[in-house]
């Protein structure tokens, strides 16, 4: 669908859910990734502008990607916890209406591209100061979301509902049923999974867990932390997922001396955490989801390749995506070797 034919189914559809007329003043294309399609759009009502981003689904979804529904409920809970994020503005269900199921947000400020946030001058000052300290409090807030404080049993249901007791055994269940499902053999990732099974920690509660909370995944510029994105791989799980996602190799955009991002210290990151939720961080566990992290998306790169490869979605980036396996199976195996050297 061109931009003008969106436009136009736009208009029409929000005219008469909002009952009011809407016109699209403008509309461009944003970056979504290889699974997203995001549009910037300024609408005027009543004489009134709004500028909002519409967010749907451009392709297949990457392991437990959630629904266009679920995805805008879990960013409602965020937004109504105080996590700095875009206000959450219409939900459109029904897929009749541009191809595919959408929903509206606040448009904020900002840019979320590594090489911006981990190296341009413009954030230096706001680097050496709060971005870790910012992103630390807004996860921990994140993290106060819990089953038991939400009502919508539909929801807390599609998040994948777990205890303390079995949450670690569905992960790895996961990911080996992921793995299975390819069509060529991993064994690196094999024997990282056999190690990980053996050296399971306990877990201290089950929280909402944003999923993808890395560098890219956040809006910034020299003001400060303007709001976290992307909430498709919410789930419930162990808050250290998300922290370790965040440290991981490959998103530090060539810093490698900054494990935080690209940009900070775990010893800073931990302490703002810790003051701002009383938890305390395990180093230990942090590492063990470092690893797992690497495993996810060493599966879901090969999942991207496999789109391209078996005709599904051909594309240059699925196809280029899908070359970084290898890498991902090299860093959890040096995090293994790592701990067990440590020991």
């Amino acid at each position: 669908m061109d931009l003008k034919e969106l436009q136009e189914k736009v208009e029409v559809h929000l005219s008469s859910v909002w009952q009011t007329p809407v016109k699209v003043k403008e509309i461009f294309h944003l970056s979504g990734g290889a699974c997203q399609d995001n549009y910037a759009l300024e609408l005027l009502l009543n004489s009134s502008k709004q500028s909002v981003v519409l967010r749907t689904d451009k392709g297949g979804s990457l392991l437990s990607s959630l629904s266009k529904r679920d995805e805008y409920k879990v960013a409602e809970l965020v937004f109504k916890a105080g996590v700095k994020t875009p206000k959450p503005v219409y939900l459109e269900e029904n897929s009749s209406i541009i191809g595919a199921p959408f929903f509206l947000m606040e448009k904020i400020a900002g840019k979320a591209t590594g090489r911006y946030i981990t190296k341009d001058k413009e954030l230096d000052s706001y680097r050496k100061t709060k971005m870790v300290s910012d992103l630390a409090t807004n996860l921990a807030k994140l993290h106060t979301v819990v089953p038991e404080s939400l009502n919508d049993e539909e929801l807390k249901q599609k998040l994948k509902l777990v205890t303390i007791q079995n949450y670690m055994t569905l992960a790895i269940a996961d990911l080996r049923q992921s793995l299975d499902e390819l069509p060529e053999a991993h064994p690196a990732i094999e024997l990282c999974l056999n190690w990980m099974e053996s050296h399971a920690p306990n877990i201290d509660k089950i929280v909402l867990v944003h999923g993808d909370f890395r560098t890219g995944n956040f809006m910034m510029n020299s003001e400060g932390l303007q709001g976290i994105l992307d909430f498709e791989f919410a789930h419930w799980g162990d808050r250290h997922e998300d922290i370790a996602w965040l440290c991981m190799r490959d998103w530090r955009f060539g810093r490698l001396n900054k494990e935080v991002g690209g940009f900070g210290d775990r010893k800073d990151f931990y302490k703002e955490y810790e003051s701002t939720s009383g938890i305390s961080i395990d180093p230990f566990k942090v590492t063990y989801w470092e690893i797992m992290g690497n495993l996810r998306w060493a599966i879901g790169s090969a999942q991207q390749a496999e789109r391209h490869l078996s005709g599904k979605d051909k594309g240059i980036e699925l196809a280029s995506i899908g070359r970084r396996t290898a890498e991902m199976e090299w860093e959890a195996m040096r995090l293994i070797e790592e701990i067990e050297n440590a020991i």
